[in-house]
């Protein structure tokens, strides 16, 4: 089972191998460094074996004594030999253990670094959306979130995936990895707190649990949800989505629409694309009459009202209510 209790937050990327890998090679090359040290010095050293220091021998002293395990078996008995032990063999025994205890340091220094970075955003983190699926439609949702405004740090992440969480993180989100369709998981993500939810697993089984289980964790989110198959769509709305996605029955509009009328797909995908063009925006009505209601620069597109769509033509357009919405078109900015 994946874990449910490992939240990932955005940091400065680093190579921990080639880090692990410097470290390694700094504490050979003194264990070497002592080694020649003591083979320069060889007459110097006695051996408790009475035999002569060989490089063997040196590098069996430079070993124990980095490691100040000191078997005592070798030892330096001239003034030369001591000498060198002081201003040379000493100063790398010191940072060779300065090397083993940072590497140990640092590690512990990420968990904990880690564990606070999670704690603090738990507390600070509401009023976010977040997205259930980092796949191709989960990432595409993500982008294009951002190009509408959206900071990283409004936008979770939740996947099992463990190279999802970490392209998330690299993107600069907070990533949960786990199960959505586990309350725990949806708990570390802080569902309770957000304000919309994108569904977007592979699959469509998948999709209807987790949708379940947030709209059961948080019954007044606004809950989007992509289905790939027609006849798993009416679930989707059964568990509680606010907004289905038919995402093959789109691929398939587009696809005609591009044979068919080929410059009315690239106004379509003009809309799509928030970054720059035309741009639909959901706009609050007021009481009364259209007129007046909109912004400079957009056009009247429909009238939403109790979720259903009206056209302009309808009589809503005459006296609009409060929490009616009005759709209008414009050119982003």
């Amino acid at each position: 089972m994946a874990r449910t209790d490992l939240v990932h937050t955005p940091r400065r990327q680093r190579a921990p191998l080639v880090a692990i890998g410097r470290r390694i090679g700094s504490a050979v090359a003194l264990v070497l460094f002592v080694a020649v040290v003591t083979r320069v010095n060889a007459s110097g050293y006695v051996d408790a074996t009475g035999e002569p220091i060989g490089f063997l021998d040196a590098l069996y002293y430079a070993s124990v004594t980095v490691t100040t395990t000191g078997y005592g078996d070798i030892s330096a008995v001239s003034d030369g030999a001591r000498a060198s032990t002081v201003l040379l063999i000493t100063p790398a025994r010191i940072l060779f253990l300065i090397l083993v205890v940072g590497t140990t340091v640092e590690v512990l220094t990420d968990q904990s670094r880690e564990f606070i970075a999670a704690r603090r955003w738990r507390k600070r983190v509401k009023n976010h959306i977040v997205v259930c699926g980092f796949g191709a439609t989960g990432q595409s949702a993500v982008r294009e979130l951002r190009n509408r405004g959206l900071a990283p740090a409004e936008i979770v992440v939740v996947d099992t995936d463990g190279d999802a969480i970490d392209l998330a993180t690299r993107l600069g989100h907070v990533a949960i990895r786990g199960d959505a369709s586990q309350g725990a998981v949806l708990a570390q993500a802080g569902v309770r707190e957000a304000r919309s939810a994108i569904v977007a697993p592979n699959r469509d089984d998948t999709a209807v649990l987790i949708t379940l289980t947030i709209r059961e964790v948080n019954p007044g989110l606004h809950l989007v949800a992509a289905g790939r198959e027609q006849e798993n769509l009416h679930l989707l709305r059964q568990g509680g989505a606010d907004e289905v996605i038919d995402t093959t029955a789109a691929v398939g509009r587009m696809l005609t629409l591009a044979t068919t009328a080929p410059g009315a797909v690239a106004v379509l995908d003009d809309l799509l694309d928030a970054r720059d063009g035309l741009e639909l925006r959901e706009l609050p009505a007021r009481t009364g009459a259209l007129g007046g209601q909109i912004p400079e620069g957009c056009t009247p597109v429909a009238i939403i009202r109790h979720g259903e769509r009206h056209g302009l033509d309808h009589e809503a357009v005459e006296t609009l209510r409060e929490g009616d919405r009005i759709v209008v078109l414009h050119e982003a900015q």
